[in-house]
């Protein structure tokens, strides 16, 4: 069985989707052999992973880019060239083709941009529509991060629950494996001398910082002197937030983007993680704080509930009083932090990228079997 999967996000600047690909596709080829799991196009070594460059240098980048520019713009028959001998093509939304030689899989992460197309630019709407008419209605079989998002999908894409299978996604090793050495380091590096909230995401409206901001503010102010909040995470689009965010408010710390190496022992400092979004596909950050053993505050909606299982402090996001009462909490119970962290920390084994790829490769031999 040999399996091409479309990684162009680790061409992009890009967070979940980037990772996903990236650890999916290790942990497939550490079972399956590098030569039955290929990239698309031409990425068949996988070096560090970057969310906001390119994996690899710009120099075999921009070719690869162009070559994706070429299959978009000639259709078919550039992709079955490029892909020759692949016995199933699992695409991305930078596909806008579906190949005739090969059977046709792909993973649906949300569908946000049909739940709350406001919360988006009209490209990214404009690009996951095309995904979905393209790619998602015509594939042999797909992938849903959780339960949340295959109900999703059937619902809003009229897609037959047969052809969808859910299979959570993985957290890498290092979330479950940090030293308390790289923790204080990290600390030193930063400037982190208080006990932090943490936040780790794209400053883009459905993460819901400015609801989280005012909860924060709202706390009393004996907390706010104690603790900080800090907001992880590269610019969006989202300017009203950046503002608040560059206005230095006191105990708000804004770090930027922080480099996935150094995100394991950031996330495992923290005293708790805060991550009310408005809707999630699955929630890698989430998952992450959970395996570092990190207490969770997150949503009561969307997949945020199956991931964490009961394990977190589920708020209502639309809500600033309740994630601040939440917060507040959580604050001052230190015996509610560490069952939480104890129960968040087991249910996170579900999580592993191991458990990802054989499912993914059974879900493979049963489309290809289908498909015979």
């Amino acid at each position: 069985m040999r399996i091409t999967i479309d990684a162009t996000s680790l061409l992009l600047r890009s967070a979940g989707i980037k990772s996903y690909t990236y650890y999916w596709m290790k942990a497939l080829r550490h079972i399956a052999g590098d030569r039955n799991i290929r990239g698309y196009p031409s990425l068949n070594r996988l070096g560090e992973l970057h969310h906001d460059r390119s994996m690899v240098s710009w120099g075999t980048t921009y070719p690869r880019l162009a070559l994706l520019y070429a299959t978009n713009l000639a259709g078919p028959v550039v992709l079955d060239a490029l892909i020759e001998g692949a016995d199933i093509f699992h695409a991305s939304n930078q596909v806008h083709h579906a190949p005739r030689k090969a059977l046709l899989t792909a993973t649906i992460h949300d569908l946000t941009c049909w739940k709350m197309p406001e919360l988006h630019t009209a490209a990214n709407v404009a690009a996951d529509q095309r995904f979905a008419d393209r790619i998602l209605k015509q594939a042999h079989g797909l992938i849903a991060v959780s339960e949340a998002t295959r109900q999703d999908a059937i619902e809003l894409l009229g897609i037959d629950e047969v052809r969808i299978e859910t299979i959570h996604s993985g957290v890498g090793d290092a979330f479950f494996h940090v030293s308390v050495e790289e923790v204080l380091a990290i600390k030193e590096d930063l400037g982190l001398d208080k006990p932090y909230v943490l936040f780790v995401g794209t400053v883009e409206p459905r993460k819901n910082l400015d609801r989280l901001l005012d909860a924060w503010l709202g706390l009393p102010d004996d907390l706010r002197r104690e603790f900080e909040l800090v907001i992880a995470g590269p610019i969006g689009w989202a300017p009203e937030t950046e503002k608040r965010l560059g206005a230095g408010a006191a105990g708000i710390r804004r770090l930027g983007y922080v480099a996935e190496e150094a995100l394991p022992a950031l996330t495992a400092g923290a005293l708790l993680f805060a991550y009310p979004s408005i809707y999630e596909g699955f929630g890698f950050p989430v998952a992450q704080a959970m395996a570092a053993g990190v207490p969770v505050l997150t949503s009561n909606i969307s997949a945020l509930p199956e991931v964490t299982g009961g394990d977190a402090a589920l708020v209502d996001p639309l809500s600033v009083g309740e994630i601040r009462s939440a917060l507040d909490r959580l604050l001052t119970s230190p015996s509610m932090r560490e069952d939480l962290a104890i129960r968040g920390k087991e249910r996170a084994q579900n999580y592993r990228w191991s458990k990802c790829a054989r499912r993914s490769l059974l879900f493979f031999e049963r489309v290809l079997g289908q498909g015979r």
